[in-house]
């Protein structure tokens, strides 16, 4: 079956690679190309983070950290296993995620930085998106896959050349679809040069501070964060890069050096669910695959193998179809 896919980043390309090994024609058409999608500025570590809901979050999560920690063994896909702490400021039970990740447990206490008192401890991808985007596009083109930028305004405009369209087009599905569901989460990082950092650590709850992240790269680092609920400007605020550098510096040895290569923003793209369905229009299929938020890479190959199976329903005559909802009556409440 021919099929066009909306959008290439990293949703985009993994169903495309997962599509064509599955025997399908594919083409990508998107505004925007590596390495000016939302999915470069990704820090990226695996995390399930801002993606709903629990159950499927869980099961794609855990198919997307197998196929990670394979990837890590090839040094060109930019894929690295990096041990890390998540510290606490308070008690806390296990994450939801945790039966997901082989090796998870309770930090010790010479693990834990002053003014912590407890901490999980895990091994996980962390993914350098400079590296992986550009192997995931020789990746798809070297299966047979080819990428054709151009801004695309209606479906109708895909439908016109395929009988399949996969929608990968994160933020971008409110416009395109009309999803008012759909909503930004603005982030902040600095990508610095290398610190003197074994682990990538994690601090969430300090909420009076912010979130903190510092995650090692293998020729750089990664310092985050923001999580900005509906604010939609791409402009890099120097406030908040200086209130970065300030959380930072309380997880780093004192006296370290902080040498800022870029100040980068993207725009997460929120939603109550991850939207991952079949719809038919008018006799015509589109395959979403959309709303990941805070964890598109975390999530990306379990997506994108369940895209693969419902494309193959298609060819196999039995489609399982999701309902034709407007987007915008979907609950929007949170859960984790």
């Amino acid at each position: 079956m021919r099929v066009v896919i909306l959008g290439c980043g990293v949703s985009g390309l993994s169903c495309g690679v997962r599509l064509l090994e599955a025997g399908h024609a594919v083409e990508i058409w998107a505004r925007e190309l590596p390495p000016h999608t939302t999915s470069d500025v990704a820090a990226a570590v695996w995390y399930p983070y801002l993606a709903f809901p629990q159950e499927r979050v869980t099961a794609w999560g855990a198919r997307t950290l197998e196929e990670l920690c394979a990837l890590a063994a090839q040094p060109e896909t930019g894929v690295r296993r990096v041990l890390g702490t998540e510290l606490l400021l308070w008690p806390a039970p296990d994450p939801w995620w945790a039966s997901s990740v082989p090796g998870f447990r309770r930090a010790t206490a010479s693990e834990l930085l002053p003014g912590f008192i407890d901490g999980f401890v895990f091994e996980a991808p962390v993914i350098d998106m400079r590296r992986y985007l550009p192997y995931l596009m020789e990746r798809f083109r070297r299966l047979g896959g080819s990428i054709v930028q151009r801004e695309v305004r209606s479906l109708d405009e895909a439908w016109a050349v395929a009988p399949l369209v996969v929608n990968c087009t994160g933020l971008g599905s409110r416009a395109l679809l009309g999803d008012e569901s759909l909503y930004p989460i603005r982030g902040e990082v600095l990508r610095v040069a290398p610190l003197p950092l074994e682990r990538f650590l994690l601090d969430e709850q300090d909420e009076a501070r912010g979130m903190t992240y510092l995650i090692p790269r293998i020729d750089d680092c990664i310092l985050g964060g923001t999580a900005v609920k509906g604010s939609a400007s791409l402009e890099p605020d120097p406030s908040r890069a200086e209130a970065i550098l300030a959380r930072a510096a309380r997880l780093l040895p004192a006296g370290t050096h902080i040498h800022v290569l870029q100040h980068l923003v993207g725009l997460r793209p929120g939603r109550p669910t991850v939207r991952l369905e079949l719809e038919q229009v008018d006799g015509r299929h589109v395959l979403h695959n959309y709303g990941h938020g805070g964890a598109g890479v975390t999530l990306s190959w379990g997506c994108a193998e369940e895209v693969a199976a419902l494309a193959g329903q298609l060819t196999d005559g039995a489609p399982h179809v999701g309902p034709a909802h407007h987007p915008s009556s979907i609950g929007r409440t949170h859960g984790k």
